[in-house]
Order: structure tokens, then sequence, then C-alpha cells
């Protein structure tokens, strides 16, 4: 997927502070993150990028781009809970806790398929990466700092966005959601259109990860909002 968006756009795709490969992060607040997104920015030579965030990630960079006017062209947005009211399912909060706390392979099946809607049909299409990317997901979620940094990006990326911030955003805005999306339900992303006339792309049979369960899908909507 990211290939053919590379065919046309130049693609940049960082890890969130303190999480993947990157190195542990010392605080994880509206301000570092902040210094982290200008510092990126910075350090792959891009100005006024258009950016495309998932879930709290999401919420996070859109946080940045209502206090930085001028920093963004554009922002796509997808499963991102900050833009609206948000209270975590039970399920979710039961799923993350039991992975956190002891990341075997059962305890990261039953986060993902509370996370995606279809995850057999997902794991079969994507076969050998997926099994390279559970392992490492798992593997990761065995690392102190990471445990902390993943602690830390969900009470920041869970918090509510006032609306009167998200008003300052002055780059368009689009938002792209999967229908079944059970973690960030998609009335939080209607509701967010409605108020602040952000266009919203629905991706049908996906939950909240349409880039993995329809990414053709989803990569044709991105194009779309990214012309």
């Amino acid at each position: 997927m990211l290939d053919r968006l590379a065919a046309s756009h130049r693609v940049v795709a960082p890890d969130l502070p303190g999480l993947g490969g990157s190195d542990a992060a010392p605080s994880l607040d509206a301000a570092s993150f902040g210094s982290w997104m200008r510092g990126t920015m910075q350090a792959v030579g891009v100005d006024r990028p258009a950016v495309v965030a998932h879930s709290l990630g999401g919420s996070l960079v859109a946080r940045f781009a209502a206090a930085s006017p001028g920093a963004l062209a554009r922002l796509v947005l997808y499963a991102a809970p900050g833009i609206g009211p948000y209270r975590m399912p039970p399920r979710l909060v039961y799923s993350a806790i039991r992975f956190s706390l002891r990341p075997t392979a059962a305890n990261a099946e039953r986060f993902d398929r509370f996370l995606l809607l279809d995850l057999d049909a997902t794991r079969a299409r994507h076969a050998g990466w997926y099994q390279a990317f559970d392992e490492l997901n798992r593997e990761r979620a065995t690392v102190k700092a990471v445990k902390q940094s993943m602690n830390r990006l969900v009470a920041l990326g869970t918090k509510r966005i006032p609306d009167e911030e998200l008003r300052r955003i002055d780059c368009p805005v689009h938002l792209i959601w999967g229908r079944h999306d059970r973690m960030v339900p998609i009335k939080t992303a209607q509701r967010a259109s409605a108020a602040h006339g952000w266009p919203l792309e629905v991706i049908e049979e996906a939950a909240h990860a349409p880039h993995l369960e329809q990414p053709e899908a989803f990569l044709e909507v991105v194009l779309q909002t990214l012309a």
C-alpha cells in the first residue's frame, strides 16, 4: 500500500516517540509532542506536510495542528478519539490490560479480535506480514520503556480536544472511519464532521484499522483527499 502511495507522494512513516524502534520518551505531553513533530519535519526536510494520522496518534496530531497555525498543509484523521467526547469501552480496557500484563499470543489475539472486524480474514490476507507484525508487537510490549510510553500515549490521546481548539486548525481536515469501529465508534467522527464541516469518508467492512482490513479502499480515499 505504501509503495503505491509513494509512487505519487513522498512518504515518511516515523515511529511515535517511545514506540516501535524509537528511543524511550522521557515524557509525552502536548508540548513535548509538538517539539517532536517540529523536529521530525525539520529532520526530513518537509515544510507544511500533509499528515495522515491514526487512532491515538491522530489525536496528538490534531492537538498539534490546533496549536501550530500554518504548520500543516492538510490533515487526514482516522479513528482518533480525541476529536470528540470519548470513553474507552470496557472490553478494550480489559483486553489492553491483559495484553500489557502478559503479552502472550492468546492475549494479543483477544485484543486484535476487538481491534478488527474480521481478524481471521485480515490475517489470511496478509499472511507472513501479519505474523511478523504480531511477533514484533509482543516483543516490544515486554520492554518497560515501551509500556511507559504507551501509557502516556493513551492518557494524552484519549483526552478530548475542546471544540474551540479544533476550530483553530487552519488546514483542510478529512476524516476516514471504519464503519464498524468498536474502539472509537463512528458517532465520534459524525459529530466532529457536523461540528467542524470536515468531510467524512466511511470504509465499509472495517473496524478500527481500515488500512489493514480494507487497504485498497482505504488507499483510494487517502489518495483522493491528498489530490
